[in-house]
């Protein structure tokens, strides 16, 4: 059993519920977890507005999850997403090793302290 180490990103329509929109992404989470992925990360970037409008709406709910699983997942995942109506874009990628280096520090929270850092120094 050989896992790779992926992120998907997706956009929820604007229109959904608070609770709508987190029983969404825990589906998606459910079936990853069902067909034995390691979800790693789950993160809820919240409502944005979009570069362009899609299905005549300009925002979206963003939504971040980071997983290990055997490659074929990622169809069925693909599949789940196509058939949701609430989903409007959604985008997998396998990780490279400085890609899941740089998650990993992302999610320590690294790059906020520099941030922090300069504003103090300035």
């Amino acid at each position: 059993m050989f896992q790779k180490s992926y992120e998907t990103v997706f956009i929820l329509t604007p229109v959904l519920s608070e609770v709508q929109m987190k029983d969404t992404v825990d589906k998606f989470v459910n079936l990853l977890k069902e067909e034995g992925a390691d979800v790693i990360n789950v993160e809820n970037w919240g409502l944005k507005k979009l570069a362009y409008p899609i299905q005549k709406k300009s925002t979206g709910f963003y939504v971040l999850v980071e997983f290990k699983s055997e490659p074929a997942m990622i169809k069925k995942l693909e599949v789940e997403f196509r058939r949701d109506e609430k989903v409007m874009r959604f985008l997998t990628t396998l990780l490279d090793k400085h890609a899941i280096t740089y998650a990993e520090r992302r999610r320590k929270g690294e790059f906020n302290k520099k941030a922090e850092a300069k504003e103090e120094q300035a």
